[in-house]
């Protein structure tokens, strides 16, 4: 089979949908599928090509506003690719565009993977801008595609309540299990911790949607409770100055001696992040499925995270502590996590770890999308992951 994937950004700069399409990529590769990249240049497209290793990557230049992300040339690469199927990454951009008129042009399917995008807050944000989009183009993509792929049974619902009837291959993202450290994790910004401190990690882009001054208020919250020494340390890649607005908040807040900025953590430094903390958090509004959960929960971490992350496995496992994106629910989560005895912690982390473990690692994922190419293809039965009610 030889497969497109079709995206508006093949580098860091597309977040967690960079890392689980290059991580999905290589093991279908090593599955037996040809593998091949469209996605638009940006700043970081060269930096990041190694992540790629021999997949090929087309990478295009963009024209017009950057929003809409238009290639002109992506038309004539995907007809040239003698491709058997294009499976677009993401919404609301050109790609979406390309891959309905390569269908239509090629007389092939393509399967469409919104991750999240469809959510209800999702759409709900800058909704005028996605309800033309939706009209002029988004809407026929959609349901046009061959199947959906849902990263959860929660996405699934979201792509019906949007109105979609197409097959639906519920899929969840995964991860690669870390090795046991051979010495202890130092990442550059635990040099200027004080002793004996512990970490709360959030590891994810600086959004809105990430719930993060909820998160601030419940952390000052916490603070003037006189909790343990804990630091939160935000880690991430800035989006739209959300950054200025969250140290802004900081500031007022007074808890600037508790709370690290450090940036987006990358390749050593971001293992070294995740070994050195305690416990990670993800206060979101909405989510598709966060791989970042399921990296702390393979670095055997406790977590804090809201229902609207889409993991309730993690819930009734035991892994994770349920809270609503709101400061005060926030506050009482922490409040939890916080009075739970160092042995207590550990069990939790390492019940996400066995969770992890039994159904989210990449060699399970890429099986699965196997067998969904194979059966819109026409070369397998249908698939128990896909539903078509």
């Amino acid at each position: 089979m030889r497969i497109g994937l079709l995206t508006a950004s093949a580098s860091r700069q597309a977040g967690g949908l960079f890392w689980a399409m290059s991580s999905l990529a290589h093991r279908l590769c090593q599955a037996g599928c040809h593998m091949e990249v469209f996605a638009g240049r940006d700043l970081h497209s060269e930096e990041d090509r190694t992540h790629w290793g021999q997949i090929p990557l087309h990478l295009l230049e963009r024209s017009g506003p950057a929003a809409f992300g238009y290639m002109p040339g992506l038309s004539k690469h995907l007809l040239n690719g003698q491709l058997d199927l294009v499976h677009t990454h993401g919404l609301w951009m050109y790609p979406s565009v390309a891959a309905r008129g390569w269908g239509r042009s090629a007389r092939k399917p393509w399967v469409v993977s919104p991750h999240g995008m469809l959510d209800p807050w999702a759409v709900r944000n800058s909704r005028w801008k996605k309800q033309l989009a939706g009209a002029l183009y988004e809407n026929r993509h959609l349901r046009d595609a061959a199947c959906l792929h849902a990263l959860c049974d929660a996405e699934a619902v979201a792509f019906r309540n949007y109105g979609l009837k197409n097959p639906i291959a519920v899929i969840p993202n995964g991860v690669d299990l870390p090795e046991l450290p051979s010495e202890p994790a130092c990442p550059e910004w635990a040099a200027d911790l004080p002793d004996g401190a512990r970490v709360l990690l959030f590891l994810g882009r600086l959004h809105p949607k990430k719930g993060l001054p909820n998160l601030l208020k419940a952390w000052a919250l916490q603070n003037r409770l006189g909790a343990a020494p804990w630091i939160l340390v935000i880690a991430g890649w800035d989006q739209n100055d959300h950054r200025a607005e969250l140290e802004g908040l900081v500031a007022s807040l007074g808890i600037i001696n508790t709370v690290r900025f450090v940036g987006p953590q990358f390749g050593e430094q971001k293992d070294a992040s995740l070994r050195r903390a305690d416990a990670f958090v993800l206060s979101s509004f909405s989510e598709g499925l966060p791989m970042a959960v399921l990296e702390a929960w393979a670095y055997r971490l406790p977590v804090i995270m809201t229902p609207q992350c889409n993991l309730p496995e993690g819930f009734v496992a035991g892994a994770a502590v349920p809270v609503d994106p709101d400061s005060e629910s926030i506050r009482g989560g922490l409040t939890m996590l916080f009075g739970l005895s160092d042995e207590a912690r550990k069990q939790m982390g390492e019940r996400g770890r066995q969770l992890v473990e039994e159904r989210f690692t990449w060699s399970v994922v890429a099986s699965e999308m196997c067998d969904m190419y194979r059966w819109v293809l026409g070369r397998g039965d249908q698939p128990s992951c896909v539903v078509l009610d």
